[in-house]
């Protein structure tokens, strides 16, 4: 329903689509963006802006080089039980700001079907203030299953520079690794 209001309205330049989730079965920890920026959907890769800091925040977390070809951080990646997506399948925005996505053309993605298929996940971790807000408006509502643990975390975007490098360490640190106790 909601893909024949947007073509409807004729601004389909605008529409923007996310990519598939990264994720190992035994993945513990999701990691959401709002939808990917322009650079990434150019190169389609999740966090490719240069100036992004996922990467290097990922890397000093989880022990592997930030210079690894994209194959190989998304390998670390799912190696240290984290996995990768984003809260829109589709929008509309033009360039990459969050505060420029249209409200009224969000596409979820099917968050039931992805924690149905991988049941080890505990913890969400939402990439800046924009996935948190949407995913518990558009998607928590419709959510079943066991409960999770939700942390909003300071964007790595270079458009919130508010946090520095080391700040967003402190933070992004604790929520992506989880002890087996």
């Amino acid at each position: 329903m909601e893909s024949d209001s947007n073509s409807a309205l004729g601004r389909r330049d605008a529409q923007v689509w996310g990519f598939a989730p990264v994720a190992s079965a035994g993945a513990r920890v999701l990691v959401l963006g709002s939808m990917p920026g322009v650079a990434s959907l150019r190169q389609v890769q999740y966090y490719a802006h240069p100036r992004n800091a996922f990467w290097p925040l990922a890397a000093r977390i989880l022990g592997f080089d930030p210079g690894l070809d994209y194959p190989a951080r998304l390998q670390a990646l799912q190696a240290g039980g984290v996995a990768l997506w984003d809260v829109l399948q589709a929008c509309e925005r033009p360039g990459s700001l969050d505060a420029d996505i249209r409200g009224d053309t969000l596409v979820p993605n099917d968050f039931q079907q992805f924690l149905d298929s991988h049941p080890s996940i505990v913890r969400i971790c939402f990439n800046g203030a924009k996935a948190a807000a949407m995913y518990r408006r558009h998607v928590l509502p419709r959510l079943a299953g066991a409960p999770l643990q939700y942390v909003e975390l300071p964007s790595t975007s270079p458009a919130h520079a508010a946090a520095s490098f080391d700040q967003k360490l402190a933070a992004w640190a604790p929520a992506l690794t989880i002890s087996d106790r």
